[in-house]
């Protein structure tokens, strides 16, 4: 942001580069250890234009896998967070006053067609849905992105590729995607991995060796069978990660699940206490 002066008054004139959307291109592999044939479908969807739904629990590895294959397939990765409050101008892009003028300036979504980049929108169903709707047009043979406030329709290059993803877990009457959205995608399942591949993903992306990756991965695997009884979910692997990183820097293996696995699952005190007894038997 630049500031200058005049008698008597503070002028800022923010760059627009400031607002920028960022396109990241990982100089290094993503780590991502498939589970089945999800990177070869990915791939043969990407060389197709079609688009896909990835579908799974929470910190099941979506993302991560996402960013592998924009790796993998050497294009651009947008991000999306999707949320309540998500707006279409949020997605499509607005005009911003910079200085004495008025500058158009691309959403997300917008810069990611013009760049043939990956968009990738995490939990969709958390956006409006008059917000999601500004997809189909990308979605279909047109695939083309209407920017009503411009009178422009941007066509999508063949790199653009729109991923979205949710937890089916936490849908609701309120927060389900159409039958007409869910259709217009190739979709990927998502879940935990078995307990030998999920503890070599936390000894790899935790630092630690393979006996601690597996006591972690056995208390992932006991929360889990909680899930409807105290738990709306039980810890996934991105929890057991994070667990493991702590116990890397030093951290007591039971004081790092506490921290990182336990006290993000639950507030509810016999709940917090049923997972601490894990913890205990476990460590």
């Amino acid at each position: 942001m630049s500031v200058s002066r005049s008698p008597g008054q503070l002028d800022v004139r923010p760059d627009v580069s400031t607002f920028a959307t960022p396109l990241v291109r990982p100089a290094a592999e993503p780590y991502y250890h498939a589970v089945g044939d999800e990177c070869e479908v990915f791939a043969a969807a990407a060389g197709s234009c079609l688009p896909v739904m990835l579908k799974g629990p929470t910190g099941c590895g979506k993302t991560r896998f996402v960013e592998h294959m924009a790796w993998r397939l050497q294009r651009p990765l947008v991000t999306v967070a999707c949320h309540d409050d998500l707006t279409t101008a949020d997605l499509v892009g607005r005009y911003l006053i910079v200085g004495d003028e008025t500058v158009w300036m691309d959403g997300p979504l917008t810069a990611a067609v013009r760049a043939g980049a990956i968009c990738y929108l995490d939990e969709i169903v958390e956006a409006r849905k008059d917000t999601t709707v500004v997809i189909h047009p990308l979605t279909d043979s047109r695939r083309a992105l209407p920017v009503e406030k411009r009178g422009e329709y941007v066509e999508a290059p063949p790199d653009f590729m729109l991923v979205i993803s949710y937890n089916p877990g936490y849908q609701s009457v309120l927060k389900e995607m159409k039958p007409s959205t869910r259709q217009r995608f190739v979709a990927l399942d998502f879940d935990y991995p078995e307990a030998a591949v999920e503890a070599r993903i936390v000894a790899h992306e935790g630092g630690v060796d393979e006996a601690t990756a597996q006591k972690l991965v056995k208390l992932g695997g006991l929360t889990r069978k909680l899930k409807g009884a105290g738990l709306d979910e039980g810890a996934g692997t991105r929890l057991l990660v994070h667990a493991a990183q702590l116990v890397a820097r030093g951290m007591a293996p039971a004081t790092a699940c506490t921290a990182a696995i336990a006290r993000p699952l639950a507030d509810e005190p016999d709940t917090r206490n049923a997972l601490d007894d894990l913890i205990s038997a476990v460590f």
